[in-house]
């Protein structure tokens, strides 16, 4: 502690004994505010355009390394409304594939429960990314249970924002990968609502609705959102089954402006919401045979999985705002989330993993038969474990941001100090009952249900962060540091094992930008990353950590962007915690596997630009690549299936060495069309051998694919458009992953189409 007190103290300290000086507030910014063009350039004013609120939500000063985002110390990334409402995509996968060094593993083909990765890190269930929606994390239980199961629908974005490189270190717990910030809807600064419907195959429905105003001291924005579609699978012996989704999303958000004297201003804002869904989601996949012969089937034993929760939020947040650039702000929030699926878990004798990569081979051709209803359970061996997993979150806490603009002589400061209290919990209450298939049905074998895990693991963390952001004519320097308190506990209710630890991370880094010309400038970077060790760990488990270097080359000038930017990601220890989405054996659920020293890198490339044309027409154009490379430094074996039997040298599970994506249109004030593709490589789907025998020695890997989507918007009149989107154009189907159990599909050829109304 001694010395993280004393880096965090040389960062601040020039900015502490600076005089403060008056500047743009809007520096601090991740996001410049628009620039107004010439007089003669400015359009006609759209009526039905959504009017900037009369003050900026909390979100908009949540900070990036470096501020604007042209001149971040670091790598980031933005994709605005423009961006999300040209291909309206749900998906979030879909979504930030458009941004280099983030890799997807699909799973239902919906984006329900999203698989991402940043430059290397663990893509299971997002758990190596740090998550907020609106500067607050979101995950269930960030420190405890870090993986998402809740993602926030995409229709109620407005802007998404990627960060990586040194900035990470002001977003955590995780940062070995870096943070996602979804941003909601803005209040609006008149009385306004939206409307928007939508239908599509596969039985989609849309719903989404708006509503709110507000004048100088108050406002207010009530927001829901309801998907909904039957699914593209279907179910041997019950073909017309559903196989999809509803999902239901509400937000209120409310501000008020307070009169409390004295020098500063004073904004109050409030925001909850609530969210559940049901869908019928199974684990449970395909042979790799079975899938080339019909991409879209389900086997007869997963008829009755189910998943259904509910999750509600709270967010408190004042803010102030003092004369000499400094400002403060403090957000108190609390979410929960309850979740029970019931689904197929395993064979009485058998991994389902295990039976689907090699459905020939000795006893797994009866396992086979009775997972696709072409058998009927005639031992114990052969009977289907069945049961839900019932899991209740809970997140909560406090946090508080102070920024400071000042100036030493000729060196510009932006000063940002940041402190949270949180607290957050997992209680898993987890049962199986042995089922007999009889015709592909699942008939109770007449067993008593068992008890497989009743445990809670909870956290209590401490986590502080400082940077400051030193300008010096064309240098921009950007220290920082942030330091982690961990108290993490474990109870097994079972067995009465307990864990209890307590420990501190010190991580520092440092990110630069130097300006060659106005529009062209170098940027370089090193920090520490890190991702906190479960609270089942025992005393002794190690935290994953890396040292992470990243230097390029950004130009930024009006409407047009590009950066070529190389990455080093150093991983003294690289670690994996079992789940069942990533095809974890029960015995090894939520243990955390060492994987030792590991080298990523890669290289990532990114241009977009705006072009106008001199008869009214713009042509959006963007791409992406990235190329990234693995590599385990020694060799060793794990019980899980995720890392097996590693030979140093070989490359890790999920991680595509090529990647690319690209996107045109066509816009103009009525009219748009817009066409984009994405290319992802074939991935590995095991680091290593299999010495469980999950999976053969030569393990498989996904197909590469490429997916072409377009879609198309006419405004009718003002305030009313038309619009159509279509998914998987070509119609392509290829395996996403093999995991949890077996060959997934992504999504087939989907059109849908819908109105809004701005009123």
């Amino acid at each position: 502690m001694r010395r993280a007190a004393l880096f965090a103290g040389l960062v601040l300290l020039p900015g502490l004994w600076s005089s403060a000086v008056r500047a743009d507030p809007n520096d601090a910014l991740p996001i410049p505010p628009p620039q107004p063009r010439q007089e003669a350039e400015v359009a006609a004013p759209d009526p039905t355009a959504t009017p900037p609120p009369p003050h900026p939500s909390p979100a908009d000063e949540v900070t990036v390394l470096g501020g604007k985002l042209s001149r971040v110390a670091g790598s980031a990334h933005v994709l605005r409304k423009e961006h999300l409402d040209r291909q309206r995509y749900d998906d979030p996968h879909q979504i930030l594939t458009a941004v280099p060094g983030v890799y997807v593993r699909g799973e239902d083909g919906f984006g329900l429960r999203p698989n991402i990765g940043i430059r290397g890190a663990a893509s299971d269930r997002s758990k190596k990314l740090t998550l907020m929606e609106d500067g607050v994390l979101f995950g269930p239980a960030p420190y405890s249970a870090p993986a998402a199961y809740y993602f926030p629908l995409m229709a109620r974005m407005r802007a998404v924002r990627v960060v990586k490189g040194p900035a990470a270190i002001a977003h955590g717990p995780q940062t070995v990968g870096g943070s996602i910030d979804l941003l909601t809807r803005e209040i609006p600064a008149t009385r306004q609502g939206m409307l928007d419907l939508g239908i599509g195959q596969f039985g989609f429905t849309k719903l989404h609705l708006t509503y709110g105003a507000s004048d100088e001291r108050a406002g207010f924005l009530i927001e829901g959102v309801r998907l909904a579609n039957s699914g593209f699978k279907t179910i041997d012996g019950n073909p017309g089954a559903n196989t999809g989704f509803v999902r239901n999303e509400w937000m209120a958000k409310g501000s008020r402006t307070l009169d409390l004297g004295g020098p500063g201003s004073h904004e109050l804002w409030l925001k909850v919401g609530y969210s559940d869904e049901v869908s019928h989601e199974t684990y449970l996949g395909l042979t790799d045979e079975d899938f080339r012969a019909s991409p879209y089937r389900r086997y007869a034993t997963s008829r009755s999985d189910r998943m259904d929760w509910y999750r509600t939020q709270l967010a408190l947040t004042h803010r102030a705002t003092y004369p000499g650039d400094f400002s403060a702000e403090t957000t108190v929030y609390r979410h929960s989330l309850h979740r029970v699926w019931s689904r197929v878990k395993s064979l009485g004798g058998a991994s389902i993993l295990d039976v689907l990569a090699r459905p020939t081979v000795g006893r797994n051709r009866v396992y086979y038969g009775v997972l696709t209803g072409q058998a009927n359970t005639t031992s114990t061996d052969d009977t289907v474990l069945f049961g839900p997993n019932d899991r209740r979150f809970l997140s909560q806490g406090a946090q508080t941001t102070l920024r400071l603009k000042a100036r030493t002589g000729s060196v510009e400061h932006q000063v940002e100090y940041g402190l949270r209290f949180h607290y957050d919990e997992i209680q898993r209450l987890h049962s199986e009952d042995a089922m007999r298939s009889e015709g592909g049905a699942l008939l109770p074998s007449g067993n008593a249900p068992r008890m497989t895990d009743d445990n809670r693991a909870s956290t209590r963390a401490i986590a502080l962060h400082a940077m400051d952001q030193i300008g010096y004519r064309r240098l921009l320097l950007t220290p920082g540091v942030r330091i982690e308190l961990i108290q993490p506990e474990f109870l097994d209710r079972r067995t009465g094992r307990k864990n209890r630890r307590a420990y501190q991370v010190f991580l520092p880094g440092v990110g630069s930008y130097l300006a060659i010309t106005r529009d062209l400038g170098v940027l370089a970077g090193v920090y520490k990353g890190f991702s906190p060790a479960p609270p089942e760990s025992t005393p002794i488990t190690r935290p994953e950590e890396s040292i992470n270097y990243e230097a390029g080359l950004r130009y930024d000038r009006k409407k047009v962007r590009a950066e070529v930017i190389g990455f080093f990601n150093d991983y003294k220890n690289l670690t994996d915690i079992c789940t069942f989405s990533n095809g974890c054996l029960a015995h090894n659920l939520d243990r955390q596997f060492d994987a030792g020293a590991v080298h990523i890198y890669g290289i990532e490339t990114f241009a977009e630009a705006t072009i106008p044309t001199s008869w009214g027409v713009s042509l959006p154009v963007r791409a992406a690549y990235t190329l990234t490379r693995t590599r385990f430094r020694n060799s060793f074996i794990a019980q899980d299936s995720f890392f097996g039997e590693v030979v140093a040298g070989d490359e890790l599970p999920y991680v595509p060495r090529h990647q690319a994506s690209g996107g045109v249109g066509i816009e103009t004030s009525r009219w748009g069309v817009n066409v984009a593709g994405t290319y992802v490589g074939s991935m590995r789907e095991q680091a290593g051998g299999s010495p469980d025998r999950v999976l053969p020695d030569n393990a498989p890997r996904t197909d590469d694919y490429f997916l072409l989507d377009a879609s198309a918007s006419y405004k009718v009149i003002p305030g009313l458009t038309l619009y159509l989107n279509g998914r998987n154009w070509l119609d392509s189907a290829f395996i996403v992953a093999r995991r949890p159990f077996g060959a997934r599909p992504n999504a087939p050829r989907w059109v849908q189409a819908g109105v809004q109304l701005i009123f």
